[in-house]
């Protein structure tokens, strides 16, 4: 008979063995980086300096229980606004130890944000990132396996109720990068008010992402995929990078079939593009709303 003392023994070895696989998928998408607080403050001022130039008014909003980075620019109030998700960011100092603060260390989703001709214009950073006075007052759970949570997927959709109410646009385009197409989607999944979906890289499917990368499923996340059939009516458009190690080009095909309308979405391939890099370059493509009718 085996004894309970080894079978709590082997759970807590399990548990450990899939949290460190968690935080390995976490570390290839991030990579590494300096910990000290001259870095994280230098991601912050790079950040300021980009928003400024571009003419983007920072904000900090309040949500339960995050407070939630924005930088916004409202030309003309009433037009639909176009919004932004930050990526998973710089979660991981190591393979093994999360970062104290996941703000990026590639501003990328700004620099898009801030190039976006639209007439309403806002990004939002995830739980932790470019934190009010540059401290994340969060738990790192929130950027590690709880990042696609119903607590972080309901604070983002109450900060874009915030921005609505200042820009009064009565229509939303939700563009996500990497993990923060997740957010996107499934913010997208809970609302009337969204015209359409771009997603980047997107990861729309984290239980295949962990199968792709021999690691444990997220448990205290959401999977967009699993929602991707309230989205059927909805535009979207999901830019893929040929040259994408993270992210694989079935994740987005996948998730078109399981929202169950292709006549509604589209799976763009970037042939120029990794994960991280070529973006800037085509960023064009992404300004240009879905030629896509809603078609319920």
């Amino acid at each position: 008979m085996i004894s309970k003392a080894c079978v709590d023994k082997t759970r807590r070895s399990n548990f450990i063995k899939n949290l460190i696989g968690v935080f390995f998928l976490f570390f290839l998408i991030t990579g590494s980086g300096c910990a000290t607080r001259a870095c994280f403050n230098g991601r912050y001022s790079g950040a300021d300096k980009i928003a400024s130039e571009a003419k983007l008014k920072k904000t900090f909003i309040e949500t339960d229980p995050f407070t939630l980075t924005s930088y916004y620019r409202f030309d003309l109030p009433g037009k639909p606004l176009t919004v932004y998700i930050e990526g998973d960011g710089a979660a991981w100092e190591t393979r093994r130890r999360l970062s104290k603060d996941p703000t990026p260390r590639n501003p990328l989703v700004l620099k898009l944000a801030s190039r976006d001709p639209s007439l309403n214009v806002a990004y939002i950073a995830r739980p932790g990132q470019y934190a009010d006075r540059g401290y994340p007052a969060c738990d790192p759970v929130y950027w590690s396996d709880s990042r696609f949570s119903n607590t972080v997927v309901e604070s983002m959709n109450r900060a874009i109720d915030d921005l609505l109410n200042i820009s009064r646009s009565e229509g939303i385009n939700l563009i996500g990068y990497s993990g923060g197409a997740a957010i996107a989607a499934l913010i997208a999944s809970r609302r009337q008010d969204v015209l359409s979906l771009t997603t980047i890289a997107g990861n729309l499917d984290s239980e295949a992402v962990s199968k792709y990368h021999n690691v444990s499923p997220m448990t205290n996340s959401l999977n967009p995929i699993d929602e991707a059939y309230l989205l059927k009516a909805l535009p979207q458009r999901h830019f893929v990078a040929a040259k994408d190690r993270i992210i694989p080009r079935t994740v987005a095909e996948s998730f078109v079939d399981s929202a169950g309308n292709p006549a509604c979405a589209q799976i763009i391939i970037i042939e120029d593009a990794t994960h991280t890099d070529g973006w800037i370059e085509n960023a064009i493509v992404f300004y240009q709303q879905p030629n896509l009718a809603r078609n319920k």
